[in-house]
């Protein structure tokens, strides 16, 4: 015995093809809406990863800044060099030359010659304002007593202020050096320098301890 299916009517027909439609446009929006989730992570991924080059790279360019910053002080400390203002015969290398270094580090011809901090008190270089470029700054600036230059601006990729640095004045440790010829005491200097990026509020310290021969 055969069985036909009844035929559709012309609204049954109707109503099938639109339920059709609505299926396919639902799932269309579902593709638009994770391929536009898709693109807008991958967007945000570029510009995460670009921001992370970015610092990078400015953070690179402070660091090479305090690194110059730690040279320029070896030129000041050893000399000569060319400027008007070099120093040179402050550092003589005995701890019981103090005189030009002060508490909180000296101004003018003294800038960035610190007395190290008591015992049990923040260091001088955590005091101090490296961003100060007044002429009652507490630190030296790059070039400032050797004559030496550096590139700096807004502009380019560059540092935008010049590194600056201080010179406190400690004691000398090291076994069989607790004595300069002449009797007293040697000293050694610990210098502080903070380079800038590209923006000043792009910052690297580095520090070194220097003796002078």
């Amino acid at each position: 015995m055969k069985h036909h299916l009844p035929a559709l009517t012309g609204n049954a027909l109707s109503r099938a093809r639109t339920r059709q439609r609505g299926f396919s446009l639902i799932t269309t929006l579902i593709l638009l809406a994770v391929v536009m989730a898709l693109g807008i992570g991958a967007s945000q991924m570029v510009l995460l990863a670009e921001r992370s080059t970015r610092f990078d790279r400015d953070q690179q360019i402070a660091f090479q800044a305090a690194e110059a910053a730690l040279l320029d002080a070896e030129f000041d400390i050893r000399g000569p060099n060319t400027s008007t203002n070099q120093r040179e015969a402050l550092f003589s290398g005995r701890l019981a030359d103090t005189v030009s270094f002060s508490e909180g580090c000296g101004t003018g011809t003294t800038r960035g010659l610190c007395l190290p901090a008591a015992t049990g008190t923040k260091p001088v270089w955590y005091l101090i304002d490296f961003t100060d470029e007044t002429n009652a700054a507490k630190t030296a600036k790059f070039g400032e007593f050797t004559g030496r230059t550096l590139s700096t601006g807004s502009s380019g990729i560059r540092p935008e202020m010049a590194p600056r640095y201080i010179v406190e004045i400690i004691p000398d440790a090291t076994p069989g050096s607790s004595s300069s010829s002449s009797g007293s005491p040697k000293a050694l200097y610990r210098v502080t320098a903070m380079g800038f990026g590209p923006r000043k509020e792009t910052q690297a310290v580095l520090q070194m301890i220097f003796r002078k021969e």
